[in-house]
């Protein structure tokens, strides 16, 4: 390892941060083992090195705005300076395995739908309820002209840069949303009711060009690969924007269990067999059941009370259950589910499944903020998607690093490259962020051999062999 003349370390902390890297590295390398042996099936080992090259570089590389840029993770790719004497060779190798047609996005998903079964068996071993969240986000694009499968996507980001601040800046309701090019997102997580989520399957598409396809017709095909791989086990939360008729249709043809925050104004048939708006449904009635709860987004606790009926919707033939639930200085939250709903037990239960279906938005966030999904500038649309499910494995490992097997390296690595002091960090979970920060600290300055899984190439021994004469320098 080579240091600057005054990075001077305690002796101690040298020799742990050696080892904490090069464990790490290997717990990489163990993590992606089924993968890289089907890789190397198809693949030249050459290529199955990139690929975990590539891993370890998306890791190191935090730059939001340019992390996924092929020149920028070819200048990461190496793991020990002088292998290669340019960025320009590191390039070449990555771009050489993502526009290599031996391997496709399909396989990564499989991997990704393989550790998400590990978490659902573990789950019913447990006699837990197993949470499968679906939603929807945008891969933003704006400068983007000519890359293949984009097409205009709603832009969040201008809808959130362009809010009214109260008392600071307001701007008039926009008549229209305002438009951006991009792709579209459909995700889903796999979770408890508490715990750490796993990703299932990630799909990202486009309403435009040769790869155009329809929004629903993209979410039941999703919908139908966890059918098929969970069957009737999982149960599916959604939020309001799959509030509509057609699809409960879809869900009711796939015989699943689902929650769905509706919207208040649709119409609804109550118990007497009354149409309704759904808000009209139950409205005065004294709640049935009252709870302080944690609010996930400030932390504060709050009271909840819940109020419970059976209730039906022409395109739906069998009984549906209506969950009423107000909180605390918000606004009145409407849960239909086709889960039988009789006692307060099972109402908590629904709502608190509903609850867990912020995992998903964090998610849309950590991947677009902290693993730079929206910096790629690859133009073939079957490239792209390559180098979105390597980020995607890499965040799945970073999801498994969080496991409580794992404590003690976690922590080593937080102590020697990210500390923090006070209460609120030694009792808090410990966020994706600050540990990712922690992993980029630590290989940056005292990089791993990567050969566990597969060997080291000779010119990688070749310039390890001149370094033992200088550890500790």
């Amino acid at each position: 390892m080579i240091r600057r003349k005054y990075d001077i370390l305690n002796p101690q902390d040298q020799e742990e941060e050696e080892s904490a890297s090069q464990e790490l590295a290997g717990l990489l390398e163990e993590y992606l083992r089924p993968l890289l042996m089907f890789l190397d099936t198809l693949l030249d080992k050459r290529l199955v090195r990139t690929f975990v090259g590539c891993c370890a570089a998306i890791l190191r590389l935090r730059n939001p705005k340019q992390g996924l840029l092929l020149s920028e993770l070819g200048a990461y790719l190496d793991s020990y300076s002088g292998l290669s004497r340019s960025a320009a060779a590191g390039t070449k190798r990555v771009g050489k395995l993502i526009r290599s047609r031996k391997w496709n996005a399909g396989q990564m998903e499989q991997f990704l739908l393989a550790e998400a079964a590990k978490e659902v068996e573990r789950l019913k071993g447990l006699g837990k309820r197993v949470v499968a969240l679906m939603d929807g986000s945008v891969i933003e694009k704006p400068e983007s002209k000519s890359l293949e499968a984009t097409g205009a996507v709603i832009s969040s980001k201008a809808k959130r840069v362009a809010r009214s601040r109260f008392g600071l800046i307001f701007n008039p309701p926009l008549l229209r949303p305002i438009r951006v090019m991009g792709m579209e997102w459909t995700g889903t997580i796999i979770t408890g009711l508490e715990g750490i989520p796993k990703l299932a399957v990630m799909r990202f598409w486009t309403t435009k060009g040769a790869y155009a396809a329809k929004l629903r017709e993209k979410e039941e095909e999703v919908l139908c690969v966890l059918v098929r791989k969970f069957g009737q086990v999982l149960t599916y939360v959604f939020d309001r924007g799959y509030a509509s008729g057609p699809w409960l249709e879809v869900l009711q043809k796939y015989r699943v269990t689902f929650i769905i925050r509706w919207i208040k104004n649709h119409i609804f048939y109550n118990q007497e067999g009354k149409e309704k708006k759904i808000w009209q449904i139950g409205f005065g009635k004294k709640y049935l059941a009252h709870k302080l709860i944690r609010d996930a987004h400030s932390g504060l606790q709050m009271t909840c009370d819940l109020w419970w009926t059976e209730v039906r919707h022409p395109h739906f033939t069998g009984s549906l259950y209506l969950v009423r639930a107000r909180l605390q200085g918000k606004k009145v939250m409407y849960l239909i589910t086709n889960e039988r709903v009789i006692t307060e037990e099972q109402a908590w239960g629904i709502f608190f499944s509903y609850k867990r279906r912020w995992q998903i938005e964090m998610s849309f966030r950590y991947a677009k903020c902290e693993l730079a999904m929206e910096s790629p500038r690859v133009w073939s649309y079957e490239d792209r998607l390559k180098l979105f499910t390597i980020v995607l494995i890499v965040y799945s490992f970073l999801l498994y690093f969080l496991d409580e097997i794992h404590n003690d390296l976690r922590k080593m690595i937080l102590r020697l490259k990210c500390h923090r002091t006070g209460k609120r960090y030694k009792e808090a979970i410990v966020p994706l962020y600050l540990l990712r920060e922690a992993i980029s600290h630590l290989w940056n300055d005292c990089r791993p051999l990567l050969g566990l899984v597969l060997p080291p190439d000779l010119a990688t021994l070749q310039v390890l062999a001149l370094f033992p004469s200088e550890k500790g320098s």
